[in-house]
């Protein structure tokens, strides 16, 4: 078995290759274009690998992993550990960060081949391509609703600007009666054509909004943990969905507390010595996106659950 360090960058890697007993075998710079960094784990392969051996790889986490984790996999890659990178060292160089994951990757084999933690490591769990495009299509649509509310705020600003809010037919915005009366305004110049530009915005915004809503319909349905979900009071497709997909395997999870720690929402503590209920605010050290929907529902509930909001 081969033991592999990458320090992934978008036009090179840095690699630091290591044997059975620790010493580096290569260590050197690859470029990302396709046909070079096939041809280099085409010979990688050929010139350091058996007909029955594999290797191990370890790569920091960061937007654009998901390429190469699965051209590792078609090179006879045993495993691929994703891991947090750690707090930035002051002196840092590529070739230091990825001989510092091979002997990582090293030390630590026999652990992370059986899928066991390692203290002081946060290994990333690998999403399946499934809940991979489910947490881009609810990124989609959140990024789609805070348009929208941009472009509405917008509008509402350009009427109280000319005190012309209290003319709107509804009270609600943006209702058929209230874009009607929009469009048949009369306003200054370039107040005019800000409104126009914003109308024509808030229905793209709201196409797209609509078409991500039937996607995401369409999703939920095809996702067990989803439809665990949705019934619960204040959960629609895109909660059901978003949540969903960043749960991932379940299983993973030793405890019901284990989710709450791995979003986040359990308090942090420093307890040392004689002070042992030292605990401070939730440690905010996971999904932002899982916080902040969960946060929405428990406001969806409070106004429908009286006796949960005197609690």
């Amino acid at each position: 078995m081969l033991y592999l360090g990458i320090d992934q960058h978008a036009r090179q890697l840095t690699i630091s290759l290591r044997n059975e007993e620790g010493d580096v075998l290569m260590a050197r710079q690859v470029s990302t274009k396709p046909e070079k960094i096939n041809a280099f784990f085409q010979r990688l392969t050929r010139e350091r690998l058996g007909s029955d051996e594999s290797f191990l790889a370890v790569v920091e986490v960061c937007g654009f992993n998901d390429w190469l984790i699965r051209m590792l996999r078609d090179y006879r890659c045993h495993k691929v550990i994703l891991i947090q990178p750690e707090v930035r060292k002051k002196q840092k160089t590529d070739r230091r960060d990825a001989a510092a994951l091979s002997e990582l990757l090293w030390v630590n084999r026999d652990r992370l081949l059986a899928g066991k933690p390692v203290r002081g490591l946060r290994q990333v769990d690998i999403a399946s391509t499934t809940d991979q495009e489910n947490r881009r299509l609810t990124m989609l649509r959140k990024d789609a609703g805070r348009t929208r509310t941009r472009i509405i705020n917008m509008i509402k600003h350009i009427l109280r600007r000319h005190n012309l809010h209290w003319e709107m037919p509804t009270k609600t915005f943006p209702t058929r009666p209230a874009i009607a009366w929009l469009k048949g305004l009369v306003l200054p110049e370039i107040d005019q054509l800000e409104l126009n530009h914003l109308l024509v915005d808030l229905e793209h915004a709201q196409q797209r909004l609509n078409e991500l809503e039937e996607k995401l319909a369409e999703r939920c349905g095809t996702s067990e943990t989803a439809t665990l979900l949705s019934p619960m009071q204040g959960v629609g497709h895109y909660t059901a969905t978003a949540l969903a997909c960043r749960v991932g395997r379940v299983e993973r999870f030793p405890r019901s507390r284990s989710l709450a720690n791995y979003w986040g929402l359990t308090p942090g503590c420093r307890n040392s010595g004689e002070k042992n209920q030292r605990l401070g605010s939730i440690t905010k050290s996971g999904s932002d996106m899982a916080r902040w929907l969960l946060a929405q529902v428990a406001y969806q509930t409070l106004k429908k659950d009286k006796k949960l909001r005197q609690w």
